[in-house]
């Protein structure tokens, strides 16, 4: 199959001309592997979803990755309460964890989760999820690292906002608790201004759960030398002899 230049949706690299995303995902690699949680916060048709699919793919030797999307895995009804919410997350995880190699080891951890919401019903609430979360992490064989696109699905829910505070206080406990290694968060808005979104007239409001983020530095902008590599591959399927420098 030929390939083609892709602008809808996430680009695959046996099927559309890419450019090389290597030295970037170097980059984040060395956030996540310093142990940051960070927020990835680009326009539409920037690339965040193709680089975060090669991530998770250039991550697996070293991490569990659970990767998320909140546009295809929670609908906005599971915003509507934690019991909803936190049903729909295990649920979420689950889903990611099969896709792994590290399903089997993890799918008692898994079950006790699910037994769990069985038994507790709506009382089942974020703080008892994200204890079995760390029950979880504490249990994998190596780092577990949290990627969720599209979180601007999640925007003007309160819920959401108590699910960033338990990822922000196992943040602060990690050194008496299990938790993720890294969380990233992408997405169109940044999430640190959700806070002032839901409370302008509160003085919480000021207060973000997400002021454990450091600042995502790695530029995710074209530049020429990532152009020009796409431009050769064209060339060499095509030979057009366009002037590749010019």
């Amino acid at each position: 199959m030929s390939k083609e230049f892709n602008i809808t949706g996430a680009c695959n690299p046996d099927r559309h001309y890419m450019i090389n995303l290597e030295s970037r995902l170097k980059q984040i690699k060395i956030l996540i592997d310093n142990g940051n949680y960070f927020t990835i916060n680009k326009g539409r048709q920037y690339g965040k979803t193709t680089t975060l699919k090669a991530l998770r793919k250039y991550l697996s030797t070293d991490y569990i990755v659970i990767s998320l999307d909140f546009q295809g895995n929670m609908s906005e009804a599971e915003f509507e309460n934690q019991f909803e919410f936190a049903e729909a997350f295990a649920n979420a995880v689950k889903q990611a964890l099969k896709r792994t190699i590290y399903y089997a080891e993890l799918e008692s951890k898994i079950a006790e989760i699910d037994m769990a919401i069985e038994k507790s019903g709506e009382r089942f609430r974020l703080v008892k999820l994200f204890s079995m979360l760390s029950d979880l992490c504490a249990d994998a064989s190596k780092p577990v690292v949290l990627i969720i696109d599209e979180v601007d699905q999640a925007t003007n829910n309160q819920v959401f906002l108590d699910f960033l505070s338990q990822l922000r206080y196992y943040y602060i406990e990690r050194d008496e608790y299990s938790t993720f290694q890294s969380v990233i968060l992408a997405g169109v808005h940044d999430v640190r201004n959700l806070k002032q979104k839901i409370s302008k007239n509160s003085k919480s409001g000021h207060n973000s759960p997400w002021n454990i983020a450091i600042p995502f530095d790695v530029d995710m902008s074209f530049s020429p030398e990532d152009i020009t590599g796409m431009l050769k591959e064209y060339e060499a399927d095509y030979c057009t002899g366009m002037n590749i420098s010019e």
